[in-house]
């Protein structure tokens, strides 16, 4: 029987977390599956794929979810939020399409580019669904979208690089899958859940008809651009010291370097389900008198992701160098250092992770640009002085040095 009762913070957390951490696997998976069933063009073509449409998509889509499911005083109904998400991810299609012809991309490399594209706008569309059901505090249902998604994504590439031998066909498989969980799981839950909330279907604003409201949309736009915006400097800002290490380093080493990044995605993944499941409690308490209880729940959130990164970065410390043995090879475990201060970095960038939550459920969201743009900044001097000098370990010193300013700069945006 389906209820509207919002879930506790623990269950939500919980349901967040399963979620993450399948479709984390299941990406990683994926890529497994074309580096067997397929070629290492392959896996270049699907990565490019990626990194083109990402930022793209990234800044159309504006972190309306985020803005959507701390909307705690009903400012926008879901149709604005709806209407406006189409509207974004038709200019997200229409720029990558002229990325691809203006970039010069060619036969398999441009298919696979535009199949990721419309991928991605289809995931766009869910996860207006899923601010919905964030905002209700149901992350349970968002939970399953994204585990079915994974699944059905390994099923449908795995078969389609199988049979055909193609990358273009694998990724059509993935736009064939997701469309499936946004069809007959995201948009049927969506009414349901809906239906209960207004029993009234004549009063529910839950039809899915594109409406167009001028200034309603031009203030939501206004409200929500500054985070697509963060989005995309946040993408630039974790992709910079590749950049860097390919260019002065050469790709044996960024293939290193990304093998030990890795690890930190085991820590992201718990932020994310983290800061996500909480965001809608910080926003109630932001907005309550004297804002105690906004405080008490983030420096208990503070206090999690401290501790998660201390423990990453003791264990890297300690077992570093067997478990890059076990988990890669012993030309990898050679840079155990490496991982050490990979680790302490991204402890700091939990805390500043929980931080931007934060700030974005008391809605400090104009200032966040700064905060970033100050980041890539410092990001960019310091790869471009300490890479070409110290190698990898001059990457690592300068994620550490990010990871820092960025911690101060959400601080200073909370109180200020």
């Amino acid at each position: 029987m389906h209820t509207t009762q919002p879930l506790t913070l623990r269950h939500n957390f919980s349901w967040t977390f399963l979620g993450n951490v399948v479709y984390a696997g299941c990406q990683w998976v994926m890529l497994v599956v074309l580096a067997k069933l397929g070629t290492p063009e392959m896996v270049g073509q699907f990565t490019l794929g990626l990194t083109v449409t990402a930022p793209i998509m990234l800044l159309c889509n504006m972190q309306l979810r985020a803005i959507q499911a701390t909307d705690t005083q009903g400012q926008y109904q879901f149709a604005d939020y709806f209407s406006l998400r189409l509207v974004t991810t038709a200019i997200a299609l229409g720029v990558i399409i002229g990325v691809i012809l203006l970039g010069g991309y060619r036969g398999d490399a441009a298919w696979v580019i535009l199949a990721i594209g419309i991928a991605k706008a289809i995931e766009s569309i869910s996860d207006i669904f899923h601010g919905f059901l964030q905002q209700q505090e149901r992350m349970n249902h968002i939970a399953i979208s994204m585990i079915g998604k994974g699944i059905l994504s390994i099923a449908a590439l795995s078969i389609a690089v199988y049979l055909t031998q193609n990358i273009v066909w694998g990724v059509m498989g993935l736009v064939a899958a997701w469309t499936i969980v946004l069809l007959w799981y995201d948009r049927p839950n969506f009414h349901r859940m809906q239906g209960i909330l207004e029993r009234n279907p004549l009063d529910r604003p839950s039809s899915l008809n594109f409406r167009w409201r001028t200034k309603t949309l031009l203030r939501l736009s206004w409200a929500s651009l500054p985070l697509g915006f963060v989005m995309m400097l946040i993408s630039l800002n974790t992709n910079l010291p590749r950049y860097f290490i390919e260019h002065y380093l050469g790709q044996r080493e960024l293939g290193i370097f990304a093998a030990m990044t890795y690890f930190q995605v085991v820590g992201t993944t718990v932020i994310s389900a983290l800061g996500q499941s909480a965001s809608p409690r910080l926003a109630k308490e932001s907005a309550s008198e004297g804002q105690q209880g906004f405080r008490r729940l983030l420096l208990k959130l503070i206090g999690i992701a401290s501790g998660l990164g201390l423990l990453g970065a003791l264990i890297a410390a300690v077992a570093g160098h067997r478990v890059l043995s076990l988990l890669y090879s012993p030309e990898f475990a050679e840079h155990s250092d490496l991982l050490v201060r990979l680790m302490v970095a991204a402890a700091l960038w939990y805390i500043t992770s929980i931080l931007g939550y934060a700030a974005t459920a008391k809605r400090k969201i104009r200032k966040q640009p700064i905060v970033l743009l100050t980041t890539i900044l410092i990001s960019a001097l310091s790869c471009y002085w300490l890479v070409p000098t110290a190698g990898l370990l001059g990457a690592a010193n300068s994620m550490l040095i990010t990871s820092a300013v960025a911690m101060v700069g959400y601080f200073w945006l909370l109180i200020f």
